[in-house]
């Protein structure tokens, strides 16, 4: 693929390394000490990454990967912010969430999901138009451990993985390997761990030879069929004593004791 003159957007936060390569924007989630987990800066991050992409007529795709073990553990519960300020500037927190923006961007995101894929992580994936997995990657849908309904999660994983197995999943909290996503159509592609770079390389080759329009218009296409996300699922959960005693006791590494009226 050839270079373009393009410098990649300040994302706001220091976990998310940018970097424009021949025409692929390539995002790097760095947070291994919390294992990749994603505070609200870096799901802004990733929601301006999406945004300058969009406008980008040079571009052909953004890869987004993680780093060493982790892809994405969800997102950080200990309220933690880089800059608590400027994310208090914006009232609905829901708009700091990048899963929308990537679905709308007219260029192809492609998540290279290098190893734990959970919970927000997920959400990604399942947003991103093309997935491609290490076989040491592992999945999982956590959330109602903490009490927290996922509207993302709710919206997407049984329009891939059917509903018997997003029932099964959200349920039961189970993870599964590499080679169960794939099976079930939460990812598109499992490939051995060394050959994971190269893999990546040869789809976003493949993509730089399509017509830029017409896979916008296939995209476009693909996602009008998906069902929209109820984001007052979220603002309803938060309200409720249930979804801060989940919150609570994940961060007190205890079980929770979930209030019932």
């Amino acid at each position: 693929m050839a270079d373009i003159e393009l410098t990649a957007p300040d994302l706001g936060t220091r976990f998310i390394h940018a970097e424009v390569r021949g025409r692929v924007l390539h995002l790097q989630i760095d947070r291994v000490e919390r294992r990749n987990a994603f505070t609200q800066d870096m799901y802004r991050g990733i929601k301006r990454a999406a945004v300058w992409a969009d406008s980008q007529r040079d571009l052909d795709a953004v890869c987004l990967t993680g780093t060493d073990k982790w892809f994405g553990a969800g997102g950080d519960m200990g309220g933690r912010a880089e800059d608590l300020e400027a994310l208090n500037t914006e009232w609905d927190s829901t708009d700091h969430f990048p899963f929308r923006h990537i679905e709308r961007c007219r260029k192809l995101w492609v998540a290279k999901v290098n190893g734990l894929c959970h919970a927000g992580g997920l959400d990604l994936t399942l947003c991103c138009d093309i997935s491609v997995a290490s076989d040491q990657a592992r999945f999982r849908v956590p959330e109602l451990l903490r009490g927290i309904p996922d509207p993302f999660m709710s919206a997407r994983l049984a329009e891939v993985a059917g509903l018997a197995k997003a029932r099964y999943l959200y349920f039961t909290a189970a993870e599964i390997s590499a080679q169960e996503a794939e099976a079930i159509g939460i990812v598109g592609k499992v490939v051995p761990h060394d050959e994971l770079d190269d893999h990546v390389e040869w789809v976003l080759g493949q993509i730089a030879l399509t017509g830029p329009q017409a896979r916008f218009d296939v995209k476009r296409e693909l996602n009008s069929r998906l069902p929209q996300m109820d984001y007052g699922m979220f603002f309803r959960a938060i309200e409720r004593p249930e979804m801060r005693e989940g919150m609570d006791a994940f961060l007190q590494k205890r079980p929770p004791e979930w209030p019932r009226s």
